[in-house]
Parts: structure tokens; C-alpha cells; sequence
């Protein structure tokens, strides 16, 4: 039976960093499962049925773990469901780094990076 790490992000594994590939390839084979844009005039009943929309399809693949991060009340209510089906759930955690610059009109931009730091279970 092969093991499952599912992505449940906005954030593609092909993009991660080699640190967090090989985290997530601890827990097993990485399945990405889009994060759904959640519309911010959607009601709690319209979220929940997204919640369940996308939980029929992560079940589906019997994951050893799911990473899930993105809309917080989408996030909160799957997180919810998955454990209570006893699904280990993580978010990955990252150190910022940021650089800010003063332009020459006085505006300021700011670059950030984040680097992955490990999995931490909700």
C-alpha cells in the first residue's frame, strides 16, 4: 500500500524548496490537491460544502498526512473534519526573512523569503 503525503495549499509541491520535498517524502508519495479559491462573500454553509467537495477527494486517496493551509475558516473547518477521522493534518512552518528598502519617492518596498522549517500537527 503506498503511502500518501497530500498538498492541500495554494502552493504547488513542484515549487517547494528541496527542504520541504524531502519532509514531505518522509510521510510518503506528494499528491497535490488544489486548495479551492474560497470567495470572501461565501456564507459558513457554502464553506463547509466546499470542506466536504474537497474531503470526499483527499479520502479518496487514503493519506498517511495532510498539509492544509490557505482561507482560515476553510482551513479550520477541514482541518476539524480530517481529525476527527483521525487523519494526521500539518502545516508547514517558515522563517521570514525580510528585506525593506526606502525608494526614492519615500515609498518603501519589502521583499520577504520564507524558508521552510519543518511540519507542525494541528
Amino acid at each position: 500500500m503506498r503511502k500518501i503525503f497530500i498538498n492541500h495549499t495554494n502552493h504547488p509541491a513542484a515549487r517547494w524548496s528541496a527542504e520541504q520535498i524531502s519532509a514531505a517524502r518522509v510521510y510518503g508519495e506528494i499528491v497535490d490537491v488544489a486548495f479551492p479559491a474560497v470567495n470572501a462573500a461565501a456564507t459558513t454553509q457554502e464553506v463547509r460544502e466546499l470542506v466536504q467537495n474537497n474531503l470526499k477527494k483527499i479520502l479518496e486517496l487514503e493519506p498517511a498526512i495532510v498539509l492544509c493551509q490557505g482561507e482560515f475558516n476553510y482551513t479550520f473547518a477541514m482541518v476539524e473534519e480530517l481529525k476527527k477521522l483521525g487523519v494526521k493534518v500539518v502545516a508547514a512552518t517558515s522563517e521570514r526573512v525580510a528585506v525593506e528598502e526606502i525608494l526614492s519617492d519615500g515609498s518603501t518596498r519589502q521583499i520577504s523569503t520564507f524558508r521552510f522549517v519543518q511540519f507542525r500537527e494541528y
